[in-house]
């Protein structure tokens, strides 16, 4: 009988303090399709607040302690529910540790990390979760780091037709920024906002229930100009509509 492959999971910030369901549902849809699943409870940030402000030295330390701690040799890949962590570790620690003791053991590391349905297609070879069920119009949003920084596309929109009841409706400029972009929703609000209120429009003009993604945090930011100008649509990530119906 062949070994389970071992993931070691890599729940963000994000998805930690705010959406943890969505990271406990990530651990059923892993376990679902036959991998053991482990979490180190160490781990913290990945440092992208910190890099994308600018703050590069207090970046670096977050990027080592995260180095340390998914530099474990007993699992086979590193998974996280959030595209945009995986494109900072993926590529920007490549600026960080470019010049560092720790770049050979940063490489070994680069090649395990993955975003959750990049893992289930590229890596396993999954379009369908068995018995995962979701009635309803859904539209999928592209994440900035989704598609510009990890390259996925085609694979979450392959999830979702495998996903029994769900109807997927493509809507106009599903790969345009939301508006979220970290510090960028606080530093420009005005233009966040006009850009979260196209997204959003966008998305009700394809009569979708549902805005779904890879990124807790553009749906957060999408959640929260729906609430305010109480708009009939609503948004859930992927891991969680995966997690539906069993």
């Amino acid at each position: 009988m062949a070994s389970k492959i071992v993931v070691d999971l890599f729940i963000p910030c994000f998805v930690d303090q705010v959406f943890p369901q969505t990271g406990m549902n990530m651990v059923k849809v892993l376990e679902k399709v036959g991998c053991e699943v482990h979490y180190n409870p160490n781990q913290t940030c990945c440092g992208q607040p910190a890099f994308n402000a600018g703050f590069f030295d207090e970046a670096r330390q977050v990027a080592v302690k995260f180095l340390d701690d998914f530099s474990s040799e007993t699992s086979d890949y590193i998974v996280a529910p959030s595209a945009s962590c995986v494109g900072m570790v993926r590529n920007a620690y490549q600026d960080i540790f470019v010049k560092s003791s720790n770049l050979v053991k940063y490489r070994s590391m680069q090649r395990k990390v993955y975003e959750l349905t990049e893992f289930l297609t590229d890596v396993l070879g999954i379009t369908h979760i068995p018995g995962a069920a979701l009635p309803g119009r859904f539209t999928y949003h592209d994440s900035c780091s989704a598609l510009r920084e990890c390259g996925i596309k085609a694979g979450p929109r392959a999830l979702l037709q495998g996903v029994e009841g769900l109807e997927l409706v493509e809507m106009e400029d599903s790969e345009t920024c939301c508006g979220f972009g970290g510090t960028f929703a606080v530093k420009f609000e005005a233009i966040s906002t006009a850009m979260a209120e196209q997204k959003v429009d966008n998305a009700l003009a394809t009569g979708a229930d549902y805005i779904v993604s890879t990124d807790s945090s553009c749906l957060m930011h999408l959640e929260a100009y729906i609430q305010k100008q109480q708009k009939p649509i609503k948004t859930m990530h992927i891991a969680d509509v995966l997690a539906s119906g069993w």
